[in-house]
Parts: C-alpha cells; sequence; structure tokens
C-alpha cells in the first residue's frame, strides 16, 4: 500500500494549468496551507488546486451526489438517489445565479474549479498519487464546472419541512395544541390547520423522496435507507465582546459552528493571501473563500437564524389526468422534464422529473388523488449554501459588511462582526418569504390560496451595532426584537439554554481574554440539570436505590464531563425515561409521534405543572417512576456500581468515513477516527447532540475558532479530527486529541508568524 507521506512524498512544486505567476504554499505545522499569490486570480486558482489536493474524494462526492451521478460511478442502488437529487437542482436563470453574489462571483467560481481540474490533471500523469479511495471503489474523479458550485443545493440547510409533517401527525392525533409538547413556538402563537388540508391523509412515506435528496451517501448493498435530516446537526454558537470588556482593549470573536461529525472533518482551514486580499479561516472544501474567520481588518463568525423557508403544497389531481392539478379554479399542468441517469454496469436510465409552479414534486398518493410538491428558497437565485461569503469576507467596515449580507441566501445566519477599530455588531440575514395568509406551520392546499408574495430583503431584518452591554453572542436561539416579531420568520427556535449560559458566563467577566473564551465553547454545564435539580429536592422515595439516584444528581454541579456518574444517570433518564414519560402524560393520544419533547416545554411545566400535568403530585410520581427506570438502565449499561458509571463510557464521538460501510475492518481502521469519549449534551455550550438508540453524538462542533481581533496572531482555532483528507498524512487525525481534550493550536496569520511554524513548503507554478 503506497503511503503519501513516507514513501512518495508531495513534490516541491507542481505545474498549474492558468496560474500566471508562481504561488508558494506554507503549510504549518497544524496543517493550515498559507496561499501566497500575486494576483487575486492565481490565489482563488490555487484555492482550488489545494482543496483537491487535500480533500479530492470528499469533494467530488459532494459533487457527484449534489448533481446527481453517483450511479454512474457506484452502480444501479444509487439511481433512486440520483433521480431525488435532481429534483432541487437549481435549474433558474444563471446570469441571475451570478448576479446574487457578486460581481465576480462567476470569476472566481470559474477560477477555482480550473485549479480543482488543474489536480485532476496533474494526477492523470502521476496516477500512483490517486488517493486510495478512488482505487478502492475503482473510479476516477470528474473534472467540475463552474456551474456546479452554486447549482447544487441540497445540502443547504433550511427549513422547516420534516416539522410541518411531524406537526400535521400530532395535529391528527390529538390537535394542534398537543404539538406544543412536540416544538414549542415562539413568539406564542396559535397554530391553524389550514383550510382544505386533511392532517390525517398525509402518506407515512411522504417525505421519503426528499430525504433520499438530502442525505449523506450511503454506501450499503440493497436499497438505500431513508435517512431523515436531523434539524439537530444545524446549530452552532458565536459571540463577540468589545474591547470595553476584555483584558487587551481589543474584541474578541469566538465561533463554534455545529455540524453533523466525520473525517475529514467538514471544514478546512486556509489562508488566502494576495494583493487587496488577505483571509484567513474556515470555509467548505468545496467552495472558494472563507466564510468564518478575517480578512486582517473585519472579523466574522455565523450560526443558524432558524427562518422558515420550506412548504409542502399538497394538490388536488385531475381525475381524467394525474398530470394535471387544481389552481384556482381550473386545472394546471405539471411540468415534466426527462433525464438521463448513467448507471455503471447497465444502459442509461430514463427518469421523470415533475414541477408545479411551487417546485418539485416528491409524492403522488394515487388513492387518495394527491399531489405533493415542495416550496423551498433553495430553488432562488443567490441560494448556494455559503457561496455569499465571497463577497463579505472582502469587507472592510460594518457598512460593507451589511451590504454585502443584504442579498445573502443560505444557509439563514446570525452573523456576528468586529473590526480593528473597535467595533462590534450582529448582522442577521437569509431569504424570507412573505407567507400570505397562513404562517408556514402546517402543509397547505397549492390551488392558489396559499402563496409566497416575494421575499423580505435584508433591510428588513434586525441588525445591532456597538449595543450598550458590550458583547453579543447567538446560539440559534429566539433573537428577534419586539418589533421584527411580525414579519412571519419563523416560529421553531433552538432552545436557549446554550445561549442563557453564555451570557451568564460573559456577563460576570469584565477582563475577557482569549483563554476565557476557549474555556466558555468547552463549558458542559447543564441548564436543563440545574433547573431539575431543586425539583427533586422536593421528592423522597421508601426505595434505597432511588433515594441513592436523587442524593446523586442532588449533590452534582450540573456539569456533564464524560467522567462524571451524575452525569450518565441524568443524561439516560432525560432523553429516554422523562422525555418520553412526560409526552405520554401530557398528550397520550399523540405520544407515539413525538420522537423527542421540547425539554423548554417540559422543564417550565415540571417547574408550575397546570397544563400538561395536572399537579405536583402528578409531577412527582412522574419523577420517581420515570427515575426508577433509568436507574434500571444505566445499571444494565454500565453496571450495578456507581463507581463504573461513566457519561463518556455511553456518550462517544466517531469521525466516520462516507464510504467506511464499503472498507473491510482493517480499511475502516484507516480512515475513521475513534471512538472517542465524550461529554456534554444537545444543551451545553459544548454542544454535543447525540443518538438515543447508542448515544453516538451525532453533530457539534468539529471546528473552534477565538480571534484576538487586531492582534490576530493570538488567535486560536481547531479543527477536527484534521486538516487533511489523505488517511496517510499526520494531519489526517492529528487534532483530534486536541480537539476532545480542548485546546488549540495558534491560529497564525502574520508572514512572520507563519514562517515560525512552517512545516512544508510547495511551490505552484504556470505550467
Amino acid at each position: 500500500m503506497t503511503s503519501f507521506v513516507d514513501a512518495s512524498p508531495d513534490p516541491v512544486t507542481y505545474p498549474v494549468a492558468g496560474l500566471n505567476d508562481e504561488v508558494e504554499l506554507i503549510e504549518d505545522r497544524y496543517g493550515v496551507p498559507h496561499l501566497y499569490a500575486d494576483s487575486e486570480d492565481d490565489v482563488f486558482l490555487a484555492q482550488g488546486f489545494n482543496a483537491a489536493r487535500e480533500r479530492l474524494f470528499q469533494i467530488d462526492l459532494w459533487r457527484r451526489r449534489g448533481l446527481g451521478l453517483l450511479a454512474e460511478v457506484f452502480g444501479p442502488d444509487h439511481a433512486e438517489q440520483d433521480r431525488a437529487t435532481r429534483l432541487f437542482l437549481y435549474r433558474g436563470d444563471m446570469d441571475a445565479e451570478w448576479a446574487r453574489y457578486s460581481e465576480d462571483a462567476q470569476h472566481i467560481a470559474t477560477l477555482f474549479v480550473q485549479g480543482i481540474n488543474a489536480y485532476i490533471d496533474w494526477l492523470d500523469a502521476h496516477p500512483e498519487r490517486l488517493p486510495e479511495e478512488f482505487r478502492l471503489l475503482d473510479y476516477r474523479p470528474a473534472r467540475w464546472e463552474p456551474a456546479d458550485v452554486v447549482r447544487i443545493r441540497s445540502h443547504g440547510l433550511t427549513r422547516n419541512l420534516e416539522s410541518e409533517v411531524e406537526r400535521a401527525r400530532v395535529v391528527c392525533a390529538a390537535g394542534a395544541e398537543a404539538d406544543l409538547v412536540r416544538q414549542g413556538l415562539q413568539p406564542d402563537h396559535r397554530t391553524v390547520v389550514p383550510r382544505g388540508f386533511d392532517p390525517c391523509a398525509l402518506p407515512a412515506d411522504v417525505l421519503d423522496v426528499f430525504d433520499l435528496a438530502t442525505q449523506d451517501v450511503e454506501f450499503k448493498e440493497g436499497s438505500l435507507r431513508r435517512i431523515p435530516r436531523d434539524a439537530t446537526t444545524e446549530g452552532s454558537n458565536n459571540w463577540v465582546v468589545s474591547g470595553k470588556r476584555t483584558a487587551t482593549g481589543r474584541p474578541i470573536l469566538a465561533n463554534d459552528p455545529h455540524r453533523a461529525y466525520s473525517a475529514p472533518s467538514l471544514r478546512y482551514i486556509a489562508h488566502l493571501s494576495a494583493p487587496g486580499l488577505d483571509v484567513i479561516g474556515a470555509g467548505e472544501p468545496a467552495l472558494p473563500g472563507i466564510s468564518i474567520g478575517h480578512n486582517g481588518t473585519v472579523a466574522f463568525g455565523l450560526t443558524i437564524f432558524p427562518m422558515d423557508q420550506e412548504d409542502l403544497y399538497v394538490y388536488q389531481l385531475d381525475p381524467a389526468d394525474p398530470r394535471r392539478y387544481r389552481y384556482d379554479n381550473g386545472w394546471e399542468e405539471m411540468t415534466a422534464l426527462r433525464e438521463a441517469v448513467p448507471v455503471r454496469g447497465e444502459a442509461d436510465r430514463e427518469v421523470e422529473l415533475a414541477f408545479t409552479r411551487h417546485g418539485p414534486v416528491i409524492h403522488v398518493d394515487r388513492k387518495r388523488n394527491l399531489a405533493y410538491a415542495v416550496r423551498t428558497a433553495w430553488l432562488q437565485p443567490g441560494m448556494s449554501p455559503y457561496f455569499g461569503s465571497i463577497a463579505y469576507m472582502r469587507a472592510q467596515s460594518f457598512t460593507e459588511f451589511t451590504d454585502a449580507m443584504r442579498n445573502w441566501g443560505a444557509p439563514t445566519e446570525n452573523q456576528v462582526y468586529a473590526d480593528v477599530e473597535g467595533n462590534i455588531g450582529w448582522v442577521p440575514a437569509g431569504m424570507a418569504p412573505k407567507r400570505v395568509g397562513y404562517d408556514g406551520l402546517l402543509p397547505v392546499p397549492g390551488d392558489g390560496r396559499y402563496e409566497w408574495d416575494g421575499f423580505h430583503s435584508g433591510d428588513d431584518l434586525p441588525r445591532s451595532f456597538n449595543p450598550a452591554e458590550g458583547f453579543i453572542a447567538t446560539a440559534n436561539q429566539f433573537n428577534l426584537p419586539p418589533e421584527h416579531r411580525n414579519l412571519g420568520l419563523g416560529y421553531e427556535w433552538t432552545n436557549p439554554f446554550r445561549h442563557q449560559r453564555i451570557v451568564e458566563v460573559l456577563s460576570r467577566q469584565r477582563k475577557h481574554t482569549v483563554r476565557d473564551s476557549e474555556l466558555l465553547q468547552n463549558d458542559q454545564l447543564s441548564l436543563p440539570a440545574r433547573r431539575i435539580q431543586p425539583l427533586l429536592s422536593r421528592v423522597d422515595s421508601g426505595e434505597a436505590e432511588l433515594r441513592r439516584a436523587l442524593r446523586l444528581l442532588r449533590d452534582w454541579d450540573a456539569v456533564l464531563d464524560a467522567d462524571s456518574p451524575a452525569a450518565a444517570l441524568f443524561e439516560v433518564w432525560l432523553s429516554k425515561h422523562l422525555g418520553p414519560g412526560f409526552a405520554r402524560a401530557a398528550v397520550p393520544e399523540a405520544a407515539e409521534h413525538i420522537d423527542s419533547v421540547d425539554n423548554l416545554v417540559m422543564l417550565e411545566e415540571l417547574e408550575k405543572p397546570g397544563r400538561w400535568l395536572p399537579d405536583a403530585v402528578a409531577r412527582d410520581r412522574l419523577l420517581l417512576e420515570t427515575l426508577r427506570s433509568a436507574c434500571a438502565e444505566v445499571k444494565e449499561l454500565l453496571g450495578r456500581g456507581e463507581a463504573s458509571w461513566k457519561w463518556g463510557r455511553l456518550h462517544h464521538s466517531l469521525f466516520e468515513h462516507p464510504a467506511s460501510d464499503a472498507f473491510d475492518e482493517a480499511q475502516r481502521a484507516r480512515f475513521d477516527v475513534g471512538p472517542l469519549p465524550r461529554g456534554g449534551s444537545s444543551a451545553t455550550v459544548n454542544q454535543s447532540t447525540y443518538r438515543v438508540s447508542d448515544f453516538r453524538q451525532t453533530n457539534g462542533p468539529s471546528f473552534r475558532m477565538v480571534l484576538d481581533v487586531g492582534d490576530w496572531d493570538y488567535s486560536v482555532a481547531v479543527n477536527t479530527p484534521g486538516q487533511s483528507g489523505n488517511p496517510w498524512d499526520p494531519h489526517y487525525r492529528d487534532l483530534a486529541e486536541s480537539w476532545q481534550e480542548g485546546s488549540y493550536f495558534p491560529l497564525r496569520y502574520s508572514r512572520e508568524a507563519v514562517e515560525e511554524i512552517a512545516e512544508r513548503r510547495i511551490l505552484l507554478v504556470p505550467a
């Protein structure tokens, strides 16, 4: 087996077609590439070349999945996913598409893919350097077109289609009020079933095609599994602290976006330096530019701003012609496209893609003569996720930054801002539909009564600049000022626990430091645990085992440390016993349709029963009964003695390679990283959502960054499991331990500081 590092190291020089002048690439000891070019054109081309050099299989798979070209190389098992994905490609005016980002958006994308293709050309001449995945899966990487960068939309973080369907099932079983147990609404709002929509008519498989279009690639033999998108993978924390509250008098900006975990990491840290541009930070490896970082003048970091950009439409079909659907007072014909899906080892498969005026048709219910289509802001011009960062990463002031964010489409974001003049700010952005006569919380008939009247301008959204508090923090919580709550931007926000803990810590610090931000990003104190503890002081039991469990939880510091016995008991209790028990007690008719309860709603009811639980007696009974069953499960999982109980023995992280299921055991050991013991939960600042079936972490902060604004070389970052996409490279997994321990590496910026930690030098020269 060829080792890229030892047996065949990178050459000093690469010839790169399209370069005007030489580009120097210094890779530092943490795997961060620093690209120095004499022009922006060359630095963007070099960025594409380097992305392919480091992450070629990852970005090739991203492209194939997004364009619906998996079956071409992986065979017929993937043809169904290809068809589903093609429903959600951008098919609109490309001139309008490019214009939404920046004047040079198409030019930048063209240079970036030219760099990717140049590396693939180099591989043709050096086939021994082809990444191992291509050999194991027996195919070769494809060349890119500039439009590939922006036409792919199905990886975008928009919402709330799945929640509409889940809500409809609860409404059918127990009414609209019952759904508040599953998902509380902010601001307070009463869901009304749209006229003409029957929530009990939704087929069980209505979202199968949508889920297939948006899921990752599965390499298991046989038919593809339906893997619904998990909204909990769409979080993040960020904050910015004014120099008035820091030890140095300079602002500090911190960001840790939360996404699904994989090997290699979703994000890639890079430094792009050319005359007029000197930006460093993280982006997605398949896209040009930097989306989280700084440019020497302005710093920026993002979290999800949970705006509702999706609707499910239901159509009555013409019994005489199922291609026609009721609209206004007549029938309207669907648009049908026929495309050939290439399939390895077979003839091309012809597939039909149907669209209504609102969007792609994902399901047809022949028995009820109904069709379902998705209306999503994805399919509007300018909605390529994160690509718009090529505009704001060059901003030199708050005015320029907000101008660049005005047309931002996806994902919907809270951007925090800081600059070397000492200013801080908050700029939420995203294409917000103006719904007419409905709230977007349930599917609606597609007959013309429920429409969008365009989109809100970015100027309609709130902003903040140098607030009196001296800091700004966002964590996907409900943060709309009162004057913006009637815009109908959305009602489903992440619970406020992470934000509340961040504010609690920042409010008491008057001399905040970079180290303080590091500690806060790794904070594992659980506010739900802290709120439940006083309730446990009011209950008691005659059972010795329950008394010990109550004492363990009462005396606990509420920190979900990986070594904590109380944390293990609390999280098993909360996620697998108390939550489901509350759903059964509160809305028994709908409990089977509620996968997880809204913990904020549950906590408020436990503290002041009367709405969902009849009284405090019922509350205390629920606490004891579910704690008893939780203790039994923890003993079964971890042993009878509390000394063997550790949260990290259950809760773990595994950075799995996307093709891991196609590899043998030895290959998986080379490509996968972990499992690693993990602390925290979805409610801690060090966010760690897990699946209850086996407590594997499903998402969290793989990338963390803390910026010392103005003295940039003192900034820090970490990216797990490492920077490289090549498992033979030490930088493939070298940061996993640092990440697990909560430590960082210096994110050096000045040329002098970069030289001090230089590990490898590569020269890209014009071919």
